[in-house]
């Protein structure tokens, strides 16, 4: 049987739950029809597999730095018993490096007892890794089917330059470069449409949500002209509204493209094209962002959240305790002086209130440099607006127009993303959850820690939360707290352990994470 951190998903059922779904039903084929033609999956544990679903033509050749184009059919039943590969990318703690352009997949989770026409809700996963890696095959939708009923969607898209490299030679219409991957996301998502009725969903419930970059994707989303119609509610975890003016992207891109020697506009996109991906996955790369100023992303999606330009669906928005400490793993060891120092010049013009706030200790170890500068990135929201205040803020801001349910996840003594370096305290860092509704996810973890038992309790009430929010746009556990919508006081989930959630006062959030500071710092 799957595990989930050494866990069988077995003993994860710490409390009953009359399931929508009769998942434990036999008898019943892995096969389904899509719109290309019929595909076998797997099934287990009440679950049934489709891996590896093309969604659009390999992007190769000619369709590289194009939007994606229809799948070809195929004739007979095609396995989809495998995922597909990863989209090109360097080796990092979310898989290793993949050179392979054909890799747009997507992957569907169903009950074994779902049925064409059923129209069961469907929860639609962005997977993060800054835009530039991670794919799908990390995110394994089994355990929210069995706990939940609904259907889940992983998939994958381009990423890093081969997604969102902006040039001007990339298109004959202005501000059309850039945002491939968003297009790709697109694409899955109107596959859903057309789709997910023979695998039993209902295109009329589809929930989005993603971690990091798929947070700000999931944003993107909302305020796309061309996302309109393909969702009626939204989860963002630990993301933000981040993006670039198309304008400077396309100078970095232009930058990029000169460096691998095609520095003539008129004629880069054919000599990019030109390249081996290893030749472009090697070379200096542009900073991957989405670009807004374009037909894709008309105008800045945190310009127009903030003014209430977005798709009004219900949310869950929410981050984690200790966002930065994933990302402060490189100041371990450094002394008071370089702590010092690093204040000075990110805060120039706040240094010494930023250092009453955050002193250093008496006492102090290797690790005190990374824990400060980690509390530091994530009150402030230094790293793309992650965490902390700003989290707060776009809890706020979203409720101003639709009916937010705003958390933070508070489990600070979880097993970690990784057991390097010895001795370092993880929190509740970036993409500390993830491990608690998708088996798969290890980010890097060479050995899968255990889940304690007030730890397998965590896991369930999360997906459960998530999984009653895709049914009905209101997220609910039996046996765990109930969530109220955020009300800009008082209605911010602190997720714990054990079934220890409870919904606390914004205020004392914000006064945690020194917000009275953070809203005047100039960074």
């Amino acid at each position: 049987m799957r595990s989930i951190r050494g866990i069988t998903i077995a003993a994860l059922a710490v409390a009953t739950l009359a399931l929508t779904t009769g998942a434990t039903a036999t008898g019943a084929a892995a096969r389904a029809h899509t719109e290309a033609g019929d595909v076998r999956g797997l099934r287990s544990g009440g679950v049934q597999s489709f891996l590896g679903l093309p969604y659009a033509r390999p992007p190769v050749g000619a369709l590289r730095w194009q939007p994606p184009q229809a799948v070809q059919p195929w004739h007979g039943v095609r396995p989809a018993t495998g995922y597909g590969p990863s989209c090109p990318m360097l080796a990092s703690t979310n898989g290793p490096r993949s050179e392979t352009e054909d890799c747009l997949y997507l992957n569907v989770f169903r009950p074994a007892s779902a049925r064409t026409g059923q129209r069961l809700p469907v929860y639609f996963w962005i997977h993060g890794g800054g835009l530039s890696n991670g794919s799908g095959s990390q995110h394994d939708g089994s355990l929210i089917v069995r706990e939940t009923g609904v259907i889940v969607v992983s998939i994958n898209y381009r990423l890093g330059v081969f997604g969102f490299l902006a040039h001007p030679g990339l298109s004959g219409q202005p501000g059309q470069s850039g945002n491939y991957g968003l297009l790709d996301q697109q694409a899955a998502l109107r596959w859903v449409q057309r789709n997910i009725g023979s695998f039993g969903g209902d295109p009329r419930q589809v929930t989005i949500g993603g971690e990091s970059a798929g947070g700000f994707s999931v944003c993107a989303h909302l305020t796309s002209p061309g996302s309109r119609g393909l969702f009626g509610r939204a989860i963002i975890q630990s993301g933000s509204c981040t993006a670039g003016p198309i304008s400077t992207l396309e100078a970095a891109g232009t930058n990029y493209a000169t460096a691998l020697g095609c520095p003539d506009v008129s004629t880069a996109a054919s000599c990019l094209r030109a390249k081996d991906v290893a030749t472009l996955l090697d070379a200096a790369p542009p900073p991957s962002s989405m670009a807004y100023g374009g037909a894709m992303l008309p105008e800045n999606p945190d310009t127009a959240v903030r003014a209430g330009r977005f798709q009004r669906v219900p949310m869950i928005v929410g981050a984690n305790r200790d966002e930065g400490r994933t990302f402060a793993q490189g100041f371990i060891g450094q002394s008071e002086q370089q702590y010092t120092a690093w204040i000075s010049t990110v805060f120039p013009d706040r240094a010494g209130a930023v250092l009453a706030r955050y002193p250093w200790p008496a006492e102090s170890d290797q690790f005190t440099a990374a824990y400060l500068v980690a509390a530091v990135m994530t009150d402030s929201g230094l790293i793309a607006g992650l965490g902390g205040c700003p989290t707060l803020a776009f809890v706020d801001t979203f409720a101003t127009y639709t009916r937010t349910y705003g958390y933070r996840f508070d489990h600070r003594t979880g097993p970690g993303l990784s057991p390097e370096p010895p001795g370092y305290v993880w929190g509740a860092g970036h993409a500390a959850e993830l491990a608690y509704f998708w088996p798969s996810f290890d980010n890097g973890t060479p050995i899968a820690p255990t889940f304690d038992a007030a730890e397998r309790r965590l896991a369930v009430d999360l997906v459960r939360y998530w999984g009653s929010f895709v049914r009905t746009g209101v997220p609910r556990a039996p046996f765990a707290a109930a969530w109220p919508a955020y009300n800009h006081t008082d209605a911010v989930l602190s997720v714990r352990a054990g079934g220890r959630s409870v919904p606390v006062p914004a205020a004392r959030m914000a006064a945690e994470h020194h917000c009275d500071l953070w809203t005047t710092a100039t960074r």
